[in-house]
């Protein structure tokens, strides 16, 4: 009895280093598995969401030449109207696509409560190697049904140098107290303009339209915008991150950062979206440092690196004059704004009152083309200055969801990791199908322990009874990899 027990005992510890060796060779397996499937994922869903963007599918690029502009998968088509009895209705939380020719005018419609503030943004397009000229604008404005005007603003490319590249604007109707027009429910028009020199390519640029709603207030709070705040641009925090950081190509995928500075290089020709969360009470400070080139000789371009600041709604909240590049080191640094608060759309200074809202706030950057002419084709070095400064504050009393306009945790990793939005959610997707693959993978293994176990001890249990254990002829089933031959569940019948 003694040497049965014995024997069982030793074939427990036998059982259990095997399933531990199991477990380890799928450990390993698992980790190579993933790390090829997340890679291979990762290249199909890229080709697959190239293959679905409007306006990118079918479209190549010769190595070297700067990505074309990105739209999102959930964009729209749609065809504005030249009148309003024509115009086609946009929906709040909606982006759409269209185009404009040179001169043209397109027509959209709102239908709108009397609670809830309400913004269209329009992204022009030119495509690249177009020509431009610094009056070349594209304009937005939003309009009640008797035709009277609630807010408008343009985007030209303007200075010399002008060179094709997105631009953004944004109109508004804002209910507050005391306002008269634009106030009411019912339907209002957006009409966005384009305006060309007759120099300028003949061709019609895209355009990105964006409908985001802004719940009204429970409570009035201050109606006044400050005057006063820290202009003084702080150095780099402590502790804030350095690093690479590639961008984006357009509003959609526009990478994310936080504080510190982060390296990139931009190509000529080529325009980089990134975001940035500021949220309620904080203050952003922001610079691009252009690298010298190893090209020296090369004649200056004059205009030649354009940066632009933008709000979660996407209205122009800063530019940096664009400067010239002879080939040595230029810095673009965009003038101090305000903390982010609800009652900065009371001012009067362009930008400073459009620091509404918490939220994404946008930087793009941009290369003039004819650098690749003087100083070669080469992507130049980048360097982002961030500083995001201020304890976060409460937000206004919003009546409902604040939507795009505030700042949560999932949104400060997403900008820390340099990732977008859509990228945080498909790494959720994918994190979970892994999950549920290990935990499948675990529980076989760890079936397959309990069968051999059981299977070792009815065969001990029947040579000890002096009944003969019967064995099944046929070939024995092994998991590729899992362990010696002859382990594994019984052959299927």
């Amino acid at each position: 009895m003694n040497g049965e027990r014995e024997r069982e005992r030793r074939e427990r510890v036998r059982v259990r280093v095997r399933v531990r060796g199991l477990l380890r060779v799928r450990r390993e397996r698992v980790r190579r598995v993933r790390a090829v499937g997340a890679s291979a994922v990762c290249a199909a869903a890229a080709l697959c969401a190239v293959a679905a963007l409007p306006g990118t599918a079918g479209r190549a690029w010769a190595a070297g030449e700067p990505a074309p502009y990105a739209f999102g998968p959930d964009t729209k088509p749609v065809t504005g109207s030249a009148t309003t009895s024509g115009a086609r209705p946009l929906d709040a939380g909606a982006t759409y696509k269209d185009t404009i020719e040179p001169g043209g005018r397109r027509i959209y419609r709102l239908d709108l409560d009397a609670e809830t503030n309400a913004y269209v943004s329009a992204v022009a397009v030119p495509k690249p190697g177009t020509t431009v000229a610094p009056s070349d604008n594209i304009k937005v404005s939003l309009q009640n049904g008797q035709g009277n005007q609630c807010s408008s603003n343009d985007a030209r490319f303007g200075g010399v140098g002008a060179f094709p590249r997105p631009l953004a604007a944004y109109a508004y109707r804002t209910v507050e107290k005391g306002s008269y027009l634009c106030k009411d429910a019912g339907r209002y028009y957006v009409v966005v303009e384009r305006t060309s020199d007759e120099t300028s390519t003949p061709e019609p640029w895209e355009l990105e339209i964006r409908h985001v709603a802004e719940p009204g207030l429970t409570e009035q709070g201050p109606t006044s915008a400050p005057t006063v705040w820290p202009s003084a641009s702080p150095g780099p925090a402590a502790g804030d991150r350095t690093g690479e950081r590639k961008g984006g190509s357009s509003f959609y995928d526009a990478k994310g950062l936080s504080g510190g500075e982060w390296t990139t290089g931009i190509e000529p020709g080529a325009s980089l979206f990134y975001r940035i969360p500021v949220d309620w009470g904080q203050q952003l400070f922001v610079a691009a440092d252009l690298s010298s080139s190893e090209v020296t000789d090369g004649p200056a371009v004059s205009g030649a690196f354009a940066v632009s600041l933008y709000n979660p709604a996407l209205g122009l909240v800063g530019s940096g004059s664009p400067v010239s590049y002879d080939g040595r080191q230029k810095t673009v640094a965009l003038s101090p704004l305000p903390p982010v608060a609800y009652e900065n759309r009371f001012g009067y200074a362009t930008g400073d009152k459009d620091m509404r809202f918490a939220g994404w706030y946008y930087l793009r950057v941009s290369l003039n083309p004819e650098v690749a002419t003087s100083f070669g084709t080469a992507p130049i070095p980048l360097t982002l200055r961030v500083n995001v400064t201020g304890e976060a504050k409460p937000g206004p009393a919003y009546a409902g969801p604040a939507g795009d306009f505030g700042v949560t945790p999932d949104d400060r990793e997403v900008a820390a990791d340099g990732l977008t939005p859509s990228d945080r959610a498909n790494g959720d997707t994918m994190a979970l199908i892994a999950a549920a693959g290990i935990g499948t993978g675990t529980a076989l293994v760890l079936g397959l322990g309990v069968w051999t176990l059981r299977a070792r001890r009815n065969a001990a249990g029947g040579a000890a009874g002096g009944v003969p254990a019967q064995v099944t002829a046929g070939p024995s089933y092994e998991p590729q990899g899992y362990g010696p031959q002859g382990y594994g569940p019984p052959p299927g019948r």
